[in-house]
């Protein structure tokens, strides 16, 4: 491969980040014979013009310089774009490396040139990259009153909207109102789609909706949820970081509560 390229390398689940003279961060650029030792890179897209490809990596040529990152600090040191690539870089990488085997025979699977896609040669079955599809649901009450809750992995102070794992079978607005039901113990009338966001930690869908208060007393689980409360809009707690949806969906919230 001779054509120049961005290289998204990882390393430990962190990636390989270059800065450069203006002080922005990138990923490397060059061609793929300059690194060596790279397996079976992965095509995940293009940047400014030029293809981008992933690659595990164990020892990197000295002439080629950066600094091992994790992907989620990306967003503030090369913004949205940046951050969306490598999110989606990492979740290829490890689809890749976790299908090496047939799940129904255990043969070595190859991967398909047409599509990303692992075959068996042996039984035919077909493995597509996982994609866990997760609700965010904000609920206001009123104009000025926000439902959030705050699970005990946060940082100190930190609460968000509420969130969970969409079961087999159900809708998106069927593991709303369960999420909801079972997170804080109140009941949600209508619904209202805001976004979707791809959250690579490690391969979730996340889909937000707004949804109306309808009734019950707050009352979390505990296996869930440390705390929950109704916040006014002008006494809100620390919230999450911007790079996530789901202060997007709060800093609309407010948005619209002061139209």
């Amino acid at each position: 491969m001779s054509q120049i390229c961005y290289w998204l390398l990882r390393q430990q689940n962190q990636l390989l980040v270059s800065i450069d003279d203006n002080g922005v961060a990138m990923f490397p650029r060059a061609r793929a014979d300059e690194f060596g030792g790279l397996v079976d890179p992965i095509l995940v897209g293009h940047y400014q013009g030029d293809p981008c490809y992933a690659s595990e990596f164990t020892d990197l040529p000295a002439h080629i310089a950066g600094q091992l990152t994790p992907v989620r600090s990306l967003f503030s040191m090369a913004g949205p774009e940046v951050f969306a690539l490598a999110g989606r870089a990492t979740q290829l990488m490890d689809w890749k490396k976790n299908h090496r085997f047939c799940g129904h025979c255990s043969t070595p699977t190859q991967v398909k040139s047409t599509e990303f896609a692992t075959e068996c040669p042996a039984c035919g079955l077909v493995c597509y990259p996982r994609i866990s599809p997760a609700i965010m649901v904000l609920i206001r009450r009123g104009k000025n009153e926000l439902l959030l809750g705050r699970s005990p992995h946060f940082k100190p102070g930190m609460f968000s909207a509420l969130a969970g794992f969409v079961e087999a079978g159900e809708s998106l607005e069927e593991c709303a109102r369960r999420e909801v039901r079972e997170e804080v113990g109140v009941e949600i009338g209508e619904m209202e789609y805001f976004q979707s966001q791809s959250w690579p930690f490690p391969n979730s869908l996340m889909i937000a909706f707004f949804a109306e208060y309808v009734s019950g007393e707050i009352t979390p689980d505990p296996a869930e949820i440390e705390d929950a409360a109704w916040f006014s809009i002008d006494d809100l707690p620390t919230l999450p970081d911007r790079v996530s949806i789901a202060r997007r969906l709060i800093d609309e919230a407010i948005a619209r509560s002061r139209v």
